[in-house]
């Protein structure tokens, strides 16, 4: 039918290198002492720019997984099956080290490959990303207990995948669970208990409201003993072969996050290995929930950079009104403004990572503490807004679930959500700032350090450290805010082509900045900036 003839619609984006394509990925990779990875992360790229990987990543997400409670005799299994298409991304992504690779290889720049790899998987499908990061995140807080180091470490490094539940595996992946319904993020609220069983196993009684990728082949698990609150080491599977008892009530219904189940559990004399001291399990967790705080980052900064990805080819393949879209000045502001969200979240990331390695100087690990709180506050807020337009670049095509960029709009704001929301950073930046002043005097030479070159920002920087000295909880969220801006843009000047660091000092610290993507002030270079995207 004639009526049918497509014309002036954008060709599939697909069979393309995300990494090359990702020039501020690129630059930061090399600034941070990585570029001895840059023929993996080519790799990596191609595979996840592959149709076949995009058809994945669709599919994982339309055929969710699902959960089978009991065999058809009535036997609990307690399994939730996921398509093969979740298995094929989450096999490639562990291959490609995006779980581990920093602590199986520690070198200069090892945590900045690690991210990079992260940053590629994630853009293109994020929910197999929680497990990933949180089998990372995992191994420090595993150094807590030496037996248990020696066990599961080894297993956690490995690149293989095997997704069964069975005894004598070479690999693993962790998950955790800590949530409980009356608490949330107030842990110590936690009404699970564990009694020691006199073998050096505890037995856990209680539930778990949410317990993400449960799949897993351990959990870290907090419950309440006579010294505390603890933390434990869960298996799914006992060193007999028996299923340790983990019983999986549903699977949640989320708004985004399709492809991962997440589910609440309840133990019943669930057999768990005490990690750390008794009564210090929020200490001995804490190394993992700054490890998963920075993957929200990740996370969020890979949906950030799908999201103008897909809007700047878009933009670039279609015509109205006689010209390209791309090439009118007000679509080209908001891919502009867009790319330079994109690019300082990049930016940030790459920097923290660099800040993880096992080589950074004492100076760095200060300033991670802060920066990663303030950060994680920052983009993963700013995330959903930057979904939603650049669907709205696609029109009607990008409110649709034939593109990949309504998924992304929903999965955006469990980045915000995930360890710790936003009253919970703010609040912990807080304490940051008045307890760790080694962190606070780190963030401020990394932002005094970009001084010297534009007004506004070094006023910016005056401004908010009079602001610290008063900040308080009613404060808190703009003072955090402030400080993630003002890193971001510390980055920009001091790394970034001019273009981008005066658009984004303009933009986001000048007196026109707007409210709203693509109201960027008057002289901003649009076309050298989106140029990036």
């Amino acid at each position: 039918m004639g009526t049918h003839t497509v014309v002036n619609q954008p060709p599939p984006r697909t069979d393309l290198d995300e990494f090359a394509a990702n020039l501020p990925l690129q630059e930061a990779v090399h600034r941070y002492d990585a570029g001895w990875a840059v023929p993996a992360l080519g790799e990596s790229g191609r595979l996840v720019g592959s149709a076949a990987f995009q058809a994945d990543a669709e599919r994982a997400n339309t055929r969710e997984p699902q959960l089978r409670g009991f065999d058809r005799w009535g036997n609990r299994l307690d399994e939730v099956e996921y398509d093969e298409s979740y298995h094929r991304i989450i096999r490639s992504a562990v291959a490609a080290g995006a779980h581990t690779s920093a602590w199986a290889e520690p070198r200069p720049g090892a945590n900045v490959a690690r991210v990079a790899t992260f940053l590629l998987f994630a853009q293109v499908e994020p929910g197999h990303a929680c497990p990933v990061s949180m089998s990372h995140a995992a191994v420090p807080a595993l150094a807590a207990d030496d037996v248990l180091a020696a066990e599961w470490v080894p297993r956690l490094l490995s690149r293989d995948y095997d997704g069964r539940l069975a005894a004598g595996k070479t690999s693993a992946l962790f998950g955790m669970a800590m949530t409980e319904k009356q608490g949330g993020s107030d842990v110590r609220a936690n009404t699970t208990r564990a009694l020691a069983s006199g073998d050096g196993r505890w037995l856990i009684t209680g539930h778990k409201w949410f317990c993400s990728a449960p799949m897993s082949d351990a959990f870290l698990v907090l419950a309440q003993t006579a010294g505390g609150l603890s933390c434990f080491v869960v298996p799914r599977v006992l060193g007999d072969g028996t299923r340790n008892v983990f019983l999986i009530q549903r699977l949640k219904d989320k708004l985004g996050n399709r492809s991962n189940a997440s589910s609440e559990v309840e133990f019943d004399g669930t057999v768990g290995f005490l990690l750390g001291e008794e009564g210090r399990g929020v200490r001995t967790i804490l190394e993992m929930v700054n490890r998963t705080r920075l993957d929200c980052i990740l996370g969020s900064a890979a949906g950030m950079r799908q999201a103008v990805a897909e809007a700047a080819w878009h933009v670039r393949h279609r015509s109205a009104f006689g010209a390209r879209l791309v090439d009118q000045p007000a679509m080209t502001a908001v891919l502009a403004d867009l790319a330079l969200e994109s690019e300082a979240a990049t930016a940030v990331s790459l920097r923290l990572a660099r800040a993880h390695d096992a080589d950074a100087p004492d100076e760095d690990v200060a300033f991670r503490r802060l920066a990663t709180a303030v950060t994680k506050y920052w983009v993963c807020k700013r995330g959903p807004g930057h979904a939603y337009e650049a669907l709205e670049c696609l029109g009607g095509n990008g409110y649709t679930e034939a593109f990949p960029l309504a998924r992304r709009y929903r999965e955006q704001p469990v980045m915000a959500i995930w360890e710790g929301s936003g009253n919970v950073i703010a609040l912990d930046v807080l304490r940051a700032l008045a307890r760790e002043p080694a962190s606070r005097e780190a963030f401020d030479a990394e932002l005094a350090a970009a001084r010297g070159t534009h007004p506004e920002y070094g006023a910016h920087h005056d401004r908010l450290r009079i602001a610290l000295a008063a900040a308080d909880e009613s404060s808190a969220r703009s003072t955090v805010s402030a400080l993630a801006v003002a890193l971001q843009a510390s980055l920009l000047i001091r790394h970034a082509p001019p273009a981008v660091a005066d658009a984004f000092v303009a933009a986001r610290l000048g007196p026109e900045r707007g409210s709203l993507y693509g109201e960027l002030p008057r002289g901003v270079d649009t076309v050298a900036v989106a140029a990036r995207a």
